[in-house]
């Protein structure tokens, strides 16, 4: 998948602060067949992933005072970063990190929903964000987990040009996301956050990982120190697990190519 440009609200490249980064390398490129650049000194060691030579994510060293648990952060692509930062603080979310430019790379800021959930925006400039999508290696999906769904999603549809859709199950709360006035291009899911998310547990947003095979991922990772969380699963999207990776870093992996069951049915939001 060749991917020049992002529109405004898409999801368009992750990473994760690691206080062993060489650990995560071993573990990421175990588990999900990544290779690693030379880390960039002057960008902190920014180390970008590869899956098959394209750009899908990068990890990096917790900067001074930010030493922690580690976490996937998603960034959704912006053409005019100073726009979306008001945006973010109208309707009620933080600014962790105000706008910041990043050499000739683009601009970046950190802010957090007002129900909880930590993410970026990028407003590319040389670099655009993920080489490939929905490729073993590659992001393939998103959600956000939070425990107030009516705040989160006012925030998100106030933030970017987002049209939504609820899935018609009793059983669940989950909204569907997408740009471009298109159903078909869905581009961030909504859970809210049950009994069975341990107290302690913030809203986040977890990142999906397409894997050719979701068994055989888990044993990788589980071998390498990690917990399992849920899963492995069927559903009509791919057969998936969420993991938690042994530095704290919360993920899941899918192979989309196995699904089983009916798309289930969505209703205008």
């Amino acid at each position: 998948m060749d991917i020049s440009e992002f529109p405004e609200g898409t999801p368009c490249w992750v990473d994760a602060m690691f206080a062993d980064v060489e650990g995560a390398k071993a573990f990421y490129g175990d588990v999900l067949g990544w290779t690693f650049g030379e880390s960039s000194s002057e960008y902190g060691n920014y180390t970008q992933a590869y899956a098959d030579g394209k750009a899908v994510a990068a990890v990096v060293p917790p900067m001074p005072g930010a030493e922690g648990q580690s976490a996937w952060c998603l960034y959704f692509a912006s053409p005019d970063i100073a726009a979306t930062a008001e945006k973010v603080k109208a309707a009620g979310g933080e600014l962790l990190m105000e706008p910041m430019q990043v050499g000739t790379f683009g601009s970046m800021l950190l802010g957090k929903e007002p129900s909880g959930a930590v993410f970026g925006v990028w407003q590319p400039g040389d670099h655009k964000g993920f080489e490939k999508m929905a490729e073993p290696g590659a992001f393939a999906w998103a959600e956000l987990f939070t425990r107030d769904a009516p705040t989160a999603d006012a925030f998100l549809s106030a933030v970017f040009p987002y049209g939504a859709q609820t899935m018609d199950d009793p059983n669940m709360d989950y909204k569907v996301f997408h740009v471009g006035g298109s159903p078909e291009h869905m581009v961030l899911g909504r859970m809210v956050m049950d009994a069975d998310f341990p107290a302690e547990v913030p809203p986040y947003i977890c990142i999906y990982f397409a894997v050719d095979d979701c068994d055989g991922a888990v044993k990788r990772a589980t071998d390498r120190g990690a917990t399992l969380q849920f899963g492995p699963m069927d559903s009509p999207f791919g057969r998936f697990a969420a993991l938690t990776d042994p530095q704290g870093a919360n993920f899941s992996v899918i192979d989309l190519t196995t699904t089983v069951g009916d798309m289930p049915p969505m209703n205008d939001a």
